[in-house]
């Protein structure tokens, strides 16, 4: 039998143990993966039923309050909400799947009605009387509705708990037939191919150690050669490369050649695409991943004009910054992955690069490194997704809660005591922050999904700083800060969405605000540049490490020890709302002088060209 057939042989244990384990998995996960269809199938239409037919009572309790304040009440809002509403308790009635829930749902069916009559007698009486039907008719009706929607939905998620119990028992009964299984067959394989493997390793002893001899660098030591087998012919093939070693390492040749050679192989282990260029941009290596790239027939050397348009951009940028003596170039972020088409679908290469060096000092070329972040971009989608959703979902919790703490904190509902007037004022402050903080997720959302769209017109600057300005006075004074601010009425129109530009200016004022010490000033300036106006807002806060400044605009970041509040949002929206308008933005600071925040946008006569470069006036 030939050494080839032997390992074969020995090998078989492990394979058999293999296949016992990969039946034994396939079967468990066919068994785990019915369980979370039967819930979501069961029970998870009849959740989102419930949570619907809520909102929709909740849109029509706010219409039936406001006709009974005497406010007037939008009848296509109420119309949206009732068919909404009866809609999901239609879908409801097709989903009967637990105990108990059709009496639930039949029920549900004579409260709604008993709702909408309520409805009915409040829109119908007359102004004195309507909150009194209001309070006596409609109040309870709706509680009543409520009820019937949670006790739906209670007997769902009970149902949803209990199969999620049972699954979980299940799987933990599967993981233990599967760990058994795996475990004795990987034991009984195991110990087969050891003891087989140990038997064809016994000619190997000899071998073994001429090996290790030849590692410690004693290239003169030789293997023993017996028989005429494949472990013998291995023997004389090894002689002779220990020969042709010990003649390698005599000359300075044989140094040079390993080097690259070990260089060669560490470039071509890398999964992503490596391309080495010189200071003309001509292609002195590359890896096997990079080949991939160049659309080039046999015997054409690789070259940078063979790369698609958009990569072949990118590869110059990049290759310039580098020789500009600019350093190392590390992207700032997913935006800068160019868009790749190949035999496996598209893929996302994000560039790094770094410099090579002559024995002179000086830059002779560059190593660019085409990451394949198509994966992370993947996840930093989800992830966006997932802060989106969240966010939406927030909204109506929320704005009930704050409802419900204004009419508490204003006595609508009953006298408070000056400690409990203190928690609710506390709680009101508490929610719109809350508030603040889900809406700038939802914008966050609605730009990365490039949904940001802007309402333009024109707005001079003297009023859009002025409307900020009134909107903060309170809260400086409260902290002992002066707020001055100067734009004249001289200055230009500028083409803006007006509200999106007074968000930009009110985080700015705000952050300014809010790391000013008592007693400091605030100053919003807005001064005419070439087809442009540039806004600025200095403090005479702590500063800005210049280690920190290049990364302030990213989103979700904040400095160490900066004070709480916010998400690390505000200056990334900003950034994003004045890229969207076509102008800049930019912070000078140091520590200890405070910071001055500036942004430009374009002039309303001169929006039809791209605003120029202007010059900052000195800090």
């Amino acid at each position: 039998m030939t050494l080839r057939a032997k390992l074969l042989l020995a090998q078989a244990p492990l394979a058999l143990a293999l296949a016992l384990v990969g039946a034994a998995s396939v079967s468990a996960i066919a068994s785990l993966g019915l369980s979370p269809a039967l819930i979501l199938r069961d029970n998870y239409r009849s959740v989102l039923a419930a949570e619907r037919m809520l909102r929709a009572e909740k849109d029509l309790d706010d219409f039936a309050l406001a006709r009974a304040a005497g406010r007037a009440g939008a009848d296509a809002e109420r119309a949206r909400a009732t068919a909404s509403f009866e809609a999901e308790l239609h879908a409801q009635e097709s989903n009967i799947t637990e105990r108990g829930e059709a009496e639930a749902t039949r029920d549900m069916r004579g409260r709604w009605a008993k709702y909408l009559r309520a409805l009915d007698a409040v829109v119908a009486a007359s102004p004195r009387a309507r909150l009194d039907v209001y309070f006596d008719a409609f109040m309870p009706a709706a509680r009543e509705l409520q009820h019937a929607a949670q006790d739906i939905l209670a007997i769902n998620q009970d149902a949803m708990q209990r199969k999620s119990d049972q699954a979980r028992r299940a799987a933990e009964h599967t993981t233990a037939e599967v760990i058994g299984v795996i475990v004795a067959a990987v034991a009984a394989g195991l110990a087969a191919s050891v003891w087989l493997m140990a038997r064809l390793l016994r000619p190997l002893a000899a071998l073994s150690h001429t090996v290790r001899r030849i590692g410690e660098g004693d290239l003169d030591v030789r293997a023993p050669v017996a028989g005429r087998d494949e472990i013998a012919a291995l023997g004389v093939e090894f002689n002779t490369m220990a020969e042709r070693l010990r003649q390698y390492r005599s000359s300075s040749l044989g140094e040079l050649l390993q080097a690259q050679q070990a260089s060669q192989a560490a470039i071509d282990s890398l999964p992503d695409p490596v391309v080495v260029v010189d200071a003309s941009g001509a292609i002195l290596n590359l890896n096997g991943a990079a080949e991939a790239l160049f659309r080039r027939g046999g015997g054409v050397a690789p070259s940078v004009t063979a790369l698609e348009p958009e990569l072949r951009a990118t590869v110059e940028r990049v290759r310039a910054h580098v020789l500009a003596g600019k350093g190392a170039y590390v992207p700032r972020g997913f935006d800068e992955a160019v868009r790749v088409e190949g035999a496996d679908g598209a893929r996302s290469l994000l560039p790094r690069a770094s410099p090579l060096y002559s024995e002179q000092g000086s830059i002779t070329g560059a190593t660019i490194v085409l990451q394949d972040v198509t994966r992370l971009m993947r996840f930093d989608e989800l992830k966006n997704d997932l802060v989106a959703t969240v966010a939406h979902e927030f909204r109506t919790p929320l704005t009930s809660l704050r409802m419900a703490i204004h009419l508490c904190a204003d006595e609508l509902v009953g006298p408070l005591t000056d400690k409990q007037g203190d928690l609710m004022l506390a709680a009101r402050q508490d929610c719109e922050r809350l508030q603040s903080i889900v809406d700038d997720l939802l914008d966050l959302s609605r730009i990365q999904s490039g949904r940001l769209e802007l309402a333009w017109g024109s707005a001079a600057p003297s009023e859009l700083v002025g409307v900020v300005l009134e909107a903060h006075r309170a809260e400086a004074a409260a902290k002992g800060i002066q707020l001055t601010g100067i734009a004249g009425r001289h200055l230009p129109k500028v083409r803006v969405d007006r509200e999106r530009v007074e968000l930009v200016i009110s985080n700015l004022l705000a952050n300014a605000v809010r790391h000013s010490p008592r007693g400091g000033t605030v100053e919003v300036t807005a001064v005419e540049g070439e087809g442009s106006v540039r806004f600025e807002v200095k403090d005479s806060g702590p500063g800005i490490a210049a280690e920190h400044q290049d990364r302030i605009f990213e989103k979700f970041y904040r400095i160490p020890g900066a004070p709480a509040g916010g998400v690390g949002l505000g200056l990334y929206l900003a950034r994003e709302i004045v890229e969207a308008h076509g102008g800049r933005i930019g912070v000078e600071s140091a520590p200890g002088v405070g910071s001055r925040f500036w942004f430009t946008v374009p002039r309303a006569d001169a929006a039809s060209s791209p605003p120029a470069d202007e010059p900052r006036p000195a800090a």
